[in-house]
Parts: C-alpha cells; structure tokens; sequence
C-alpha cells in the first residue's frame, strides 16, 4: 500500500480466532484448485478432504493442497465428522441436489460456503435457503467480489462519509471471460454469471435499489443458444442515486485479430467527493492488483493507495473467513443466504426486465 497511511481505506478481511475448523471441498476444478485452496492455505485454514467425480483430478489437487481425505462420492465426504463446513463448488443446475445432501449431515456439519449463483433461479436459491435454515446450518454465498481489494476499500471510504451522498455510479466491463462447459445446458450466460458479481457489488456499496431496468443481446462469439450475452443496465435508487452496468464479454474482435481493449472499471461520485478504480482480473493469472483513485473536497488531491494483493486468488480468503468467524462468534454471515436472495431477486429482476422490455422492481420477484 502506499505510504499514505492516514489516506488508505481499509480493506483486509477479519479472521477466525480458530483457523482449525475442517473444510471439506465439493468439487476440484480451476475455481477450487487455483483459487479457494490457494487463498485457504495462505490465511492458515485446514481443508481436511475434498470429492471430484474424476478420481484422476480428485488426487492431483489434494496433492498439490496437502489434502488427506479425497472421495469420488460426496456423499462419502459429507459422512466424515471431521469436515464441519463444507465449501460446494459445483455448476448451479447441481447445487441444490448437494445442499439436498448436506442437510442430512447436520449433527456435524455447521456452516456452507455454496457458489454463486445459489441455484438456476430465484425460485430455487429461496429453497436452498430455506434447506439449510431449517436444518439449523449457517449458509453463506462465496460473491468473492466483494472481497476484491478496490471494492472493498471503496466500501470503507462510503462507510466513512468522505464521498458525501452518492449521487452517480458506474461499473464498465470490457472482457472475455473463460465460459465452463456447463453453461451451455443452462441456456442464459452472462447475467448470472458475470453481471451478478456487479450487481452484487451495487448492493453491497450502497443496498437495494427499487427497481432496474436491463437491456441483452448475444454474444457473436459465443456459439451455444443464449440471450444474455452483452448485458446493459440501469439500478433506480430511492434516495435519487443511480447506477450502471455495462457487462460487454464480446469486447470487440480481439481474438479475431483487432487490437485488444480489456479492463473493468468503476467509479462513484458523491456530493463531497470521487471514486475511481480497475479490476485487475482480467489479467489472470498475471497478477494484477485492482485500484483505487480518490478524491474529496476536504482533501482534493488525488489519493492513490495500492496494494501487493489481487483479487484471483487472495481475495477467496475473505467469504471462507467472514463464515468461519459468524460460525465463531454465533453471528449472521457478512454474506447471509438471505442477504444474498435480494442480489438473486435483482439478477432475476434484470432477465424479466430484458425480456419485457421494462422496468421491474425487485418486490415483483420477492413478493
């Protein structure tokens, strides 16, 4: 960070006291394997076993992690008293059948870091909730991007007043993410899958909108049948703020030949000061720290801190870490299954919007 100590908002996330709490890991591929296990092992925690259908793949990532306890059958993995959270990896046609699974083994099983998004719709994360409510297991969602070190920090400085009201904010993506072989039985793309990273974000800057108005179209390069490929929209806010997405994956014919323009960026303005910033995953796996510019009418210099810390894979510490510590101290999750419902309901909100081609607010997917 810069040497500007007094003008660097926080953004570190709080630890467990006790980092010996057993993980137990649904799934092994890239998300697991370069980025949760990673940052697991980085902050100290204790992954005690892990389940791959692939036995091949299971292995070579329980090696590479120090892993003892490897299955093909999770079912066997959540059978160990010794695993007390489970962290799912697992596409979201699939998640919910696992939480199906977890409940069961509640007489151990404590808490669940489950994917984003939390299953295919609304519909089916409220029940996912409403499984691990009832079986008395504290569930969290892992939306990472709030564990990026720009947009954590940039919470800090709206929690400090220093921006004033916020009056105008904006999140421009311009990159081409990595699609899974999985998407293409899902039949949507980007929306749940990129925007509800931004959209999440949004809220966690500055709550729930009332309503938000969203406009798709397809991708050219992706070639499996989906409508949300390039994704536009509009968040109303009651006090007057609004904000924009631009989720643009295409990003003009870069790997058709063209030069390349790929980056994320945002900015906030309020009333008494200005936040600008990057997101440095795009450039994955080179290791791209995000920033953060500020300024305010108090101090309207330009600050500048930077950071060592980028967001693939160390900011994967902060959602395991704030479950481990409401497990703790017998609190609700810094990213509550409820709290995460409304950033589902908005996703939803955004395709019914798309599709009707008008605004929708959020109580028309809540109820």
């Amino acid at each position: 960070m810069s040497d500007d100590h007094c003008a660097d908002p926080e953004f570190r996330p709080r630890l467990p006291r006790d980092k010996s709490v057993g993980i137990g890991c649904i799934g092994a591929g890239f998300i697991m394997s370069d980025c949760h296990l990673v940052a697991y092992r980085q902050a100290g925690f204790n992954p005690v076993a892990i389940a791959a259908r692939r036995q091949e793949q299971a292995d070579s990532v329980a090696h590479r992690h120090g892993i003892l306890n490897v299955y093909t059958d999770y079912n066997e993995l959540l059978a160990n008293p010794a695993v007390q959270v489970v962290d799912v990896a697992v596409p979201p046609d699939l998640q919910l059948s696992v939480i199906q699974q977890i409940v069961t083994h509640a007489d151990h099983i404590r808490g669940v870091l489950a994917q984003k998004p939390l299953g295919v719709d609304y519909q089916q994360a409220v029940e996912v909730v409403r499984l691990c409510r009832e079986a008395g297991i504290t569930l969290s969602v892992n939306q990472n991007m709030r564990y990026d070190q720009s947009v954590r920090a940039c919470r800090s400085l709206l929690d400090s007043g220093k921006l004033g009201e916020p009056v105008l904010a904006t999140i421009d993506m311009r990159a081409i993410p990595h699609w899974m072989p999985w998407q293409s039985r899902q039949g949507w793309v980007t929306l749940r899958i990129m925007s509800i990273h931004h959209l999440d974000t949004l809220r966690y800057w500055f709550g729930d909108p009332v309503r938000v108005y969203a406009s798709v179209r397809p991708d050219p390069r992706t070639t499996f049948p989906h409508e949300d490929g390039i994704c536009l929209y509009i968040l109303e806010y009651a006090n007057g703020l609004r904000a924009m997405g631009c989720d643009d994956v295409w990003a003009g014919p870069s790997k058709e030949g063209s030069a390349a323009d790929i980056g994320i960026r945002w900015r906030i303005e309020g009333t008494t000061g200005m936040a600008r910033g990057t997101i440095g995953w795009p450039s994955y796996p080179e290791r791209t720290p995000s920033t953060l510019d500020y300024t305010t009418t108090q101090s309207p210099q330009w600050h500048m801190p930077r950071w060592d810390e980028v967001w693939f894979p160390d900011a994967f510490v902060g959602p395991m870490a704030q479950l481990l510590c409401a497990l703790e101290d017998n609190q609700i999750p810094e990213i509550s299954a409820e709290d995460n419902l409304k950033t589902m309901a908005l996703v939803e909100a955004c395709y019914r919007s798309a599709r009707e081609h008008r605004a929708v607010e959020l109580t028309e997917i809540t109820g």
